[in-house]
Order: C-alpha cells, then sequence, then structure tokens
C-alpha cells in the first residue's frame, strides 16, 4: 500500500467510504492466467456442507457463482474465501493452489501472510490494554517504550493507530527487507532516529513502521512479549488456531507459496522477505477462516467492548477538526446506508482483506497468493457481503 495513495484515502471525509488504497508496488491490470496456472477449482473446507446450511440456497449459489467469474480477472493461482453472517462464521472455501510447482490445492485451511490485515489485529490488542488501565492512549510512547527518542513534540500510541504521528512509512528496500529481526525493540533501530514528516495530529501518513513502535507500546505497557499478549488477547479469545508471527525459518502447516506477475503476465515466485521487521502492522500468517474467527469475536463482544468498538470505527480527525478516512486500525466510511469497515494489504507473496458491515453483523475475509491485487479483493468482499446481507 502505497503512502501517497492512502494519505489520500485518510483526508477523505467520513460521509462516504474512501477510495481503496493502492498497492505496495504499480501493477497493471491483471493480464489472462499464465499457462502455467490451471483454471481455478474450488476445494471446500470440511465446514462448508455445514456452513452452506446457514445460507440460503439462493445466497449460496449466488456467492460462489460470484467468486467463480472474479477468478479470472484476480488471475491468482489460489485464493481462500470465509464469510461471517449474522456475526458467526459461517462458510468457507478455497479455489486453485497454494503451490504451483507441487500441484496443492487452496483450502479454508491454507496458511497465508496476512500483510496489512494485521494492523486491525494489533490495534484491538492495544484498546484492549487501554480498557484495562495498562495504556493511555493519549500518553506520550516514551512511558512505555523509554528507549525511544523523543521528538520535537509528543507522539502517542492513539496517533499511531490513526496514522498521524509523523512517523515515516518504509523504503522500498524495508518493504523487500531480507534480514531477520529478532525483536520489536531490535526492529525500532532503522527508523527511531528519523526526524517526523509533521507535527502529529496535523496531518496523515501511513505508516507501518508507526505499528512497530506500537508494538514495542504494547510490550511496555503490558509487560510481555508482543506475540505472548497477541496470542493471549486476541487469538486464544477468537479460537485462531493457525494464527502466528511469520517465520520465513518455522515449518508452517498448510502454508501457501506465494507469486507475482511479470509485465508480460507470466507467474513467478515470489522472491524472499522477510517480515520480522513490521511484525505488529504486517507480520502475522493464519489461515482465512481464522481471520473471520476475529471478525467474529470481534462483533460478538468477546474482544474489547462495544463502546471500544465503536471508538475504533469512528474516523478520527485532526487537530484542525477534519475528519480522515481512518479510525483506530481500521479504514472506515459507508457503503449506501451501511456502515463498513476493512483493511486490505499487499506484500510479496500475497494480497489479503479483512471486509466488515459491523451493524449487519457481516465480514469477508479473502487471503490470495498473488502480489497487487488487494483492491479487487475488496470489491470481491464487498460484493458477497451484499449476497449474503442484502
Amino acid at each position: 500500500m502505497t503512502a501517497a495513495a492512502l494519505a489520500v484515502l485518510l483526508a477523505a471525509a467520513s460521509a462516504a467510504s474512501p477510495a481503496p488504497p493502492a498497492s505496495p508496488a504499480a501493477t497493471p491490470s491483471p493480464p489472462p492466467a499464465s499457462p502455467t496456472a490451471p483454471a481455478p477449482t474450488p476445494y471446500p473446507s470440511p465446514m462448508v456442507t455445514a456452513g452452506l446450511a446457514n445460507l440460503t440456497a439462493a445466497q449460496a449459489s449466488s456467492l460462489e457463482a460470484a467468486i467463480l467469474a472474479a477468478l479470472p480477472r484476480l488471475g491468482a493461482p489460489g485464493l481462500s474465501i470465509a464469510v461471517v453472517k449474522d456475526r458467526e462464521l459461517r462458510w468457507s472455501s478455497g479455489y486453485g493452489l497454494a503451490d504451483l510447482e507441487n500441484e496443492v490445492p487452496a483450502t479454508a485451511a491454507s496458511v497465508y501472510r496476512l500483510a496489512s490485515v494485521a494492523k486491525p489485529i494489533t490495534a484491538i490488542a492495544v484498546l484492549q490494554l487501554a480498557e484495562r488501565g495498562k495504556l493511555d492512549l493519549d500518553a506520550p510512547v516514551q512511558r512505555y517504550v523509554s528507549g525511544f527518542p523523543e521528538k520535537p513534540w509528543p507522539i502517542t500510541a492513539r496517533q499511531l493507530l490513526a496514522h498521524q504521528s509523523g512517523i515515516r512509512n518504509w523504503t522500498r528496500e524495508e518493504f523487500h527487507n531480507t534480514r531477520r529481526f529478532t525483536s520489536i525493540t531490535e526492529s525500532l533501530e532503522p527508523f527511531k532516529d528519523d526526524a517526523l514528516l509533521f507535527e502529529p495530529a496535523t496531518s496523515t501518513q501511513y505508516s507501518s513502521l508507526g505499528f512497530t513502535l506500537l508494538g514495542a507500546v504494547m510490550e511496555g505497557a503490558g509487560g510481555a512479549p508482543f506475540m505472548d499478549q497477541l496470542r493471549a488477547s486476541v487469538f486464544q479469545p477468537a479460537g485462531m488456531e493457525s494464527a502466528r508471527d511469520d517465520s520465513v525459518f518455522a515449518i508452517v502447516p498448510h502454508r501457501a507459496r506465494g507469486y507475482f506477475r511479470h509485465g508480460d503476465g507470466t507467474l513467478a515466485n515470489a522472491p524472499l522477505t522477510d517480515t520480522s521487521n513490521r511484525v505488529p502492522g504486517g507480520g502475522l500468517v493464519a489461515n482465512v477462516e481464522d481471520v473471520a474467527r476475529f471478525a467474529s469475536a470481534l462483533q460478538r463482544g468477546l474482544l474489547v467492548k462495544p463502546e471500544t468498538l465503536q471508538m475504533a470505527l469512528t474516523p478520527q480527525k485532526l487537530r484542525g477538526g477534519r475528519a480522515t478516512g481512518y479510525g483506530l486500525g481500521w479504514v472506515v466510511g459507508r457503503r449506501g446506508a451501511r456502515r463498513e469497515a476493512y483493511h486490505v494489504g499487499g506484500q510479496p507473496q500475497v494480497s489479503s482483506v479483512l471486509y466488515m458491515q459491523p451493524e449487519a453483523g457481516v465480514a469477508v475475509a479473502i487471503l490470495a497468493n498473488l502480489e497487487g491485487v488487494e483492491n479487487a479483493l475488496l470489491d470481491l468482499a464487498r460484493q458477497a457481503a451484499g449476497l449474503v446481507a442484502p
């Protein structure tokens, strides 16, 4: 997701849904699938048969037709999707291949990088600490991270959550990082001494590095490593058994391979990228059902209080009073008469989206093992939500 594109998004008024953010790297419209990629075939997960009983026959048929129609446009080797209706996980399926070379089908159990879909998850963990009185959203971050240098103006957790801190985003080299960082504290080193781009709360700048600092704030406030807190406060209550930190060294069952397309449309293996430099904002993996379980648990009040969720999904304002298109960890706006909240993600190997219509009790999660199609996934997620909750 480019900083320039999302800066426009964040400045949009909340009266209408902001335009979807752009991919991290500019890509042309998806060309026809490469001859090396067979036509995607659905591989339903074991829960699909039971799940379909929770949708009407017409909804199930329309949903399947919409997905199959979208696959040629996406051009992804593999894709997994899960749907929440009435605040419960109701349906999931996989399409195509999670691994082209070994002809491994993509299923709802396939594990993908979440990319920036990690941000709403981290945001909820931060807000849990605030609920428990362990973290003041409006206190300077140095209260919790004493080693972070002071800047000309204080930076707060609320500003980090809303991309109003002035901390820069990653460079292209950092986006394609191959260095292994062993801790959140170590991952602060490349940017902690950099000047702010602006006085906090006076503008917006999308920043995955700002979420890295949020992870350090969590560790200071919660008194435990970031991933330990995430497992205890989010993954376990939501039943997210596949969710974990992304590691290029770990053996991760059902992990999908990732791909990109050359300019001529041919598929290639995505190059090695280590996301340990941005775990809180883009360094998690999970299967699509677990992403949907996160949305379900959130909507059912299992993770934060209803009033806290409302705060998270409220467009934040700059100091002058202008509302942005971003809440606390979520892109927020309206889709017709309904409020929507979502986050897309794009990084080497993957495109992702988690989309919610919270009042309707609907959520759609989609993960694909092709770079640069996250905005098309958002379109499909919106379409799917409209089919299951007209």
